[in-house]
């Protein structure tokens, strides 16, 4: 689900921009000099052929799709749930486990889904923790991993810039003899740098550290699905259960 939008994301990118073109403005350039097309296409493109030769495609594909989490990450609803889990608790004491049975098929969250399932077909506590862990952990590790592309993307592009870098210097011996040709030639040379640099710092690092963040908070909240389900499992107070809960909102 993905109704919230992280302003602070976008209030980040506009500060950091600002303060680039505003520092350039300041020392006396034009901005116009900071624009080369060339820059980009070979910083750009460069740092996205070496990350697919790098990547699995599954992983690859994943870590586009979680990009749209930079600016639209998702909701965790963790009260709610919380609320939830306490009630599921209270049927189980009054009805027993097999009054969980509708409830599951209702249940829309892949994970308490399956938890609630494994109490109705009568799993002990500790199997349950063991299945569900698997899953949690499964889901992590693939998570973090779609994460890390953009990381190694901060670690390509600098190197990238640098090639573009050489390229426009190659260009602008090559064309000593007109003068003409020597400005744009030490403009993509020094601009591709600037791109390199400024992409995987400004960009492509925060939102690895982002998606990371990110991902760490879905996993506390399916832990702490983990922990209720295993609490009404092994028969704990609905009160209990919602007190250690609760410290997973701290």
């Amino acid at each position: 689900m993905f109704k919230s939008f992280d302003i602070l994301t976008i209030l980040g990118l506009l500060v950091a921009l600002a303060a680039i073109i505003g520092g350039n403005i300041l020392e006396g350039g034009k901005t116009q000099t900071l624009v080369q097309f060339t820059a980009l296409v070979i910083v750009l493109g460069g740092t996205l052929g070496a990350i697919m030769v790098q990547t699995q495609r599954e992983t690859f594909l994943r870590a586009m799709q979680m990009f749209t989490w930079v600016f639209s990450p998702p909701v965790i609803e963790a009260e709610s749930t919380i609320k939830k889990i306490v009630g599921w608790s209270q049927t189980a004491r009054r009805e027993g486990l097999l009054g969980l049975e509708i409830i599951a098929e209702k249940e829309k969250h892949d994970l308490s889904r399956k938890a609630l399932q494994l109490l109705v077909d009568g799993s002990e506590p500790e199997t349950i923790r063991q299945i569900l862990e698997v899953d949690i952990n499964s889901t992590e590790e693939t998570h973090l991993k779609a994460a890390r592309v953009y990381e190694s993307m901060g670690g390509y592009s600098p190197t990238i810039g640098i090639i573009g870098a050489v390229m426009g210097l190659i260009h602008v011996m090559n064309n000593l003899a007109d003068p003409s040709a020597l400005g744009a030639g030490i403009a993509v040379a020094f601009v591709a740098t600037i791109y390199g640099v400024g992409l995987a710092n400004l960009f492509f690092l925060p939102i690895s550290n982002k998606l990371k963040a990110l991902v760490d908070t879905q996993t506390r909240y399916q832990e702490m699905i983990m922990d209720g389900i295993s609490a009404i499992a092994e028969g704990e107070n609905p009160r209990n259960i919602e007190i250690k809960l609760q410290g997973y909102l701290l």
